[in-house]
């Protein structure tokens, strides 16, 4: 049986299987082989700037370069805004293997207040781009800074950095012209050139700094380093410098400036005055003013409320964004209207019983002098700011007319070319209110409107520039605060059509009548220019915070004291040859031809005279003797 099974074996078959087990073993090995090369030829040629690329990012690391703000300069070279050194904190995500345990470290580190952690913790979250540093917290005292360094080993992705942060030296006085940087926010990186703002973590918010952005933030750069394992930075590779921002000159009086912001002395109100011939903002203030340096580091939430939840409403700029009745401030635009109409000339005589009345209709609109002024003209209608003499024009002229001429001077209309956020306020027509209200305009709407009341509201700045246009007999020049950007003048073209009058001596009484305004003795303000030593006209105003009834009368000691009339007054001079026009809102003081009248001759006295303006305690007592036996609105 062992013979049989043996003689069953086929030598030629087992070397045939033999041999094909070999070819296939062989075959095995040379087409392993040959993926193997095949893929080490992918890697090292096909796929090598993939890895050398992988292998330069943990040696070298590119790092942005930000630029340096500009700064800003007032008109005569005082410093307006300023950078100054400081240490920030900044975090890169994707450097970052865990994000909540290192922000937990770093409160910890830094020692910060419970109701201040959760902010700290969203600014790492804000940066959408993972690769782009997020600000975490700035000005880092040298505690911090010296407890973050010695544990940056265990900060992978977190960095200190030496950078310059905005300053301003006369944040109060300055914040509302100036406007001020922050914190830049999800929402605007989504519109930011990612490149260009690489590294930058504040832009300009409001004013002048958001107005001029792209000029004051220059121009980014980038540089290579070579850092070790532990990412410290061994030597630099390369880099392309920053283009710094572009210095901004002004064309604001740091010295009228710091006037109009104590002349106002804490109450609400604003100030603006501009050069007629040029249109340069000489002075733009709005009090109550805040702490801009305080947004720019971010300012904490129960600052924030404070200034939020103020009733003063210190936030709040007033000079471009407040709305009031300009009151009898209008009443020499609306002469100059009735001039060029026809409606009147300069001799055309009102008579005043202290009332006026429309045609068939028994309300009384009283003048407010109630036994009236009788024979009024147009210079004394303008000296002792006449009602009915203007109830009797704005009438004849319709709302029609009277808004067309009113336009020109720009009340309306936004009229700063580089004034960020300003108000167009309201110019009302029968247009407005058809769309407003869906009613129609009615004739004792005209007749408010003649009185600067009812619908009409106007901004400061507003007020200012048609008193400059005014100043200027008609001329435009275009109200702007940038002087100067580098060394290059900032040269403003008109863009608004001049107004012509066919009389040129129509100016000269309009200027007459403002002139005893403040010379004249019936003038409304007389007081206010005893002592004059150049010619200045002026006009005062009383705009209504409600309206009274036909038979009231106004008692202010008798109302709240927010609910009392706001005192204005526009003024130019000299009259001859004018180089400065101001305009003064005081909110809920009164008759402007007291309070707001002071305010404008302190104004134009340090302006024309080079001399101090009396101090603010003196002023005050000046205006409290002027009891209000001038009255007047």
């Amino acid at each position: 049986m062992r013979n049989s099974r043996q003689a069953l074996k086929n030598p030629e078959q087992e070397v045939r299987i033999f041999r094909w087990r070999s070819l296939l073993a062989a075959f095995l090995v040379v087409a392993l082989t040959a993926t193997l090369m095949g893929r080490l030829a992918y890697l090292q040629v096909v796929q090598h700037e993939v890895y050398i690329t992988r292998s330069e990012k943990n040696r070298v690391r590119v790092e942005p370069l930000p630029p340096t703000r500009g700064l800003i300069y007032d008109r005569n070279g005082v410093l307006l805004a300023e950078n100054r050194p400081t240490y920030n904190l900044t975090l890169v995500r994707e450097r970052v293997e865990d994000l909540d345990a290192t922000l937990a470290l770093l409160v910890e580190l830094l020692e910060l207040p419970e109701d201040e952690v959760e902010a700290f913790r969203e600014r790492s979250r804000q940066r959408q781009r993972p690769f782009q540093p997020a600000l975490l917290m700035s000005d880092l005292d040298e505690a911090q800074i010296a407890r973050l360094a010695v544990n940056r080993h265990r900060l992978p992705g977190v960095e200190v950095e030496a950078q310059l942060l905005r300053y301003y030296p006369d944040a109060e006085i300055m914040a509302h012209a100036l406007g001020y940087v922050g914190r830049i926010n999800a929402e605007e990186l989504e519109t930011l050139d990612a490149g260009n703002y690489a590294g930058t973590h504040f832009i300009g918010k409001t004013g002048v700094e958001r107005q001029y952005e792209n000029l004051l933030h220059g121009q980014a750069g980038l540089r290579q380093v070579e850092t070790n394992a532990r990412g410290r930075v061994l030597r630099e590779l390369g880099r392309s410098d920053p283009v710094p921002g572009q210095n901004l000159t002004l064309t604001l009086d740091k010295e009228l400036q710091t006037l109009a912001y104590e002349l106002l002395d804490g109450r609400r109100g604003s100030i603006v005055a501009i050069e007629p011939a040029s249109g340069e903002i000489l002075a733009m203030v709005s009090t109550p003013g805040f702490d801009s340096n305080q947004f720019v580091t971010g300012i904490d939430a129960a600052s924030y409320r404070a200034l939020q939840n103020d009733i003063d409403l210190p936030l709040f700029n007033r000079a471009i964004r407040g709305q009031y009745p300009p009151g009898s401030t209008i009443k020499p635009f609306l002469a100059l209207a009735g001039l060029a109409e026809g409606e009147i000339t300069p001799d055309t005589v009102v008579r005043d019983p202290g009332y006026y009345q429309l045609p068939n209709d028994t309300r009384r609109y009283r003048n407010w002098l109630r036994w009236g002024h009788g024979r009024v003209d147009l210079e004394r209608s303008l000296a002792v700011s006449n009602n009915t003499y203007y109830y009797t024009l704005a009438h004849d002229l319709g709302i029609d007319r009277l808004h067309a001429h009113m336009s020109r001077f720009g009340f309306g209309q936004r009229v700063g070319h580089d004034v960020f956020g300003e108000s167009a306020a309201l110019m009302p027509s029968r247009e407005w209110k058809r769309g407003r209200f869906n009613q129609p305009w009615y004739p004792g709407e005209t007749l408010s409107v003649g009185i600067g009341q009812g619908y009409w509201m106007v901004t400061p700045l507003q007020l200012a520039t048609a008193t400059a246009v005014l100043a200027n007999r008609g001329e435009w020049m275009t109200p702007h605060l940038a002087r100067a950007v580098g060394d290059e003048p900032v040269v403003m073209a008109p863009d608004h059509e001049s107004i012509r009058l066919d009389n040129d001596q129509w100016w000269d009484r309009v200027f007459a009548g403002m002139e005893q305004v403040l010379t004249g003795h019936e003038g409304t303000a007389r007081r206010t220019g005893v002592g004059l030593e150049y010619r200045m006209g002026g006009k005062s105003g009383t705009a209504q915070v409600f309206s009274l009834g036909q038979d009231q009368r106004y008692n202010a000691e008798e109302l709240a004291e927010r609910l009392r009339d706001h005192a204005l007054f526009m003024a130019f001079a000299p009259l001859e040859d004018p180089r400065i026009a101001v305009s003064v809102i005081v909110e809920n003081a009164g008759g402007g031809s007291t309070h707001a009248a002071h305010l404008a001759r302190a104004m134009t006295d340090a302006w024309l005279l080079e001399e101090e303006a009396p101090e603010v305690d003196e002023l005050r007592e000046r205006i409290e003797s002027d009891d209000g036996t001038v009255a007047g609105n």
